[in-house]
């Protein structure tokens, strides 16, 4: 791994020298800008436009536009005046749980290895962290840029993970539409069977069984295209609207579980069918008979010839066919006495 900083970690007047580690490396497979006309990458040039001419490295300053057009230039010794770089400490601040910082906040994450002779205060403070159940809230400064941590324990690790300060999390009030989602109620079979899937679907966290599909594919078409095969990607169909909530959620459940197709439940064999809700009770037309059997074969006609029944939502399955009663067998005349 490659040393990104050095420096101590403090707590009270204890300081314990550390090196830091990235914790985390960027997959995603990078993709240069091409000239279509020629095959050459494209090159992007430091210009001035005022001069009309490229500007060298050294020449380069930063600056903030206060107004339009109007800069305050801020060199390399006025960032470091005010801490920056020369601040090599991570300063804990306070010790909390770490069930108390919402997962929005943490941004990068760091591993810290002693440094030096500093392997007995490093040991002593992660086996305290460990102990305690506390995290370490921290200051600290990477690249000319403060900002708030969080040191844990990872393992036989302390990590240190960057956060942002509260300024810089969004309110969730300034979504739009929320206030619209909240005025609606929520249909309570609906809300059970969304239990019921969230239930079926839960399993202890195993990040091995994720994997980056996008990412797979993307060098597989990339090796292709280096064997000079010609490429041709059918596209995928467009999944349809769900029209019934509840048959959506009903399907969910039967493919978590995985059910065989001979156990499966007999498909309602009608168009949507919509609750009063506007959001689907599979059973409510399929759950009522088309037609008794002690009724008389007239009347078992003009059922089944009256067409589709209508549900309390107003749209229903269609009713099925009546047998017919079968032509009773006329009986022998009975014989005369002689």
């Amino acid at each position: 791994m490659h040393t990104v900083w050095k420096g101590a970690i403090s707590f009270g007047l204890v300081h314990v020298p550390v090196k830091m580690f990235s914790a985390t490396e960027d997959k995603d497979i990078s993709l240069r800008m091409i000239h279509k006309e020629c095959g050459s990458p494209i090159s992007y040039v430091k210009t001035c436009p005022a001069c009309e001419k490229e500007v060298a490295m050294d020449d380069i300053v930063k600056g903030y536009e206060f107004e339009k057009g109007r800069f305050v230039l801020l060199d390399k010794d006025d960032l470091e005046s005010i801490g920056g770089e020369r601040s090599k400490t991570i300063a804990i601040l306070d010790f909390v749980a770490l069930s108390d910082i919402d997962p929005i906040y943490f941004q990068k994450t760091y591993f810290l290895a002693p440094d030096q002779a500093g392997g007995n205060a490093y040991h002593l403070l992660m086996e305290s962290m460990r102990d305690t159940g506390k995290i370490g809230i921290a200051k600290v400064s990477i690249r000319q840029k403060s900002s708030l941590a969080a040191i844990r324990v990872m393992g036989d690790c302390l990590a240190m993970e960057t956060i942002y300060y509260p300024d810089e999390i969004r309110s969730v009030q300034q979504v739009p539409g929320l206030s619209d989602v909240q005025t609606k109620p929520v249909n309570d079979k609906e809300l059970m069977m969304a239990k019921m899937l969230i239930e079926q679907l839960s399993t202890p966290f195993e990040p091995d069984k994720y994997t980056d599909d996008y990412r797979a594919q993307l060098m597989e078409l990339i090796q292709h295209k280096i064997a000079g095969e010609d490429v041709r990607i059918a596209p995928q169909a467009e999944q349809t609207n769900v029209l019934d909530l509840m048959a959506a959620l009903q399907a969910s459940l039967e493919a978590a579980r995985s059910t065989p197709a001979a156990e499966a439940p007999p498909a309602v064999a009608a168009g949507p069918i919509i609750t009063a809700s506007g959001a689907g009770d599979a059973g409510a037309a399929a759950a009522k008979p088309a037609a008794k059997r002690s009724r008389k074969a007239a009347g078992a006609a003009d059922v089944t010839a009256a067409g589709p029944i209508a549900s309390d939502a107003g749209i229903g399955s269609a009713a099925p066919d009546t047998p017919a009663p079968k032509p009773r067998k006329p009986r022998a005349p009975k014989k005369a006495a002689q």
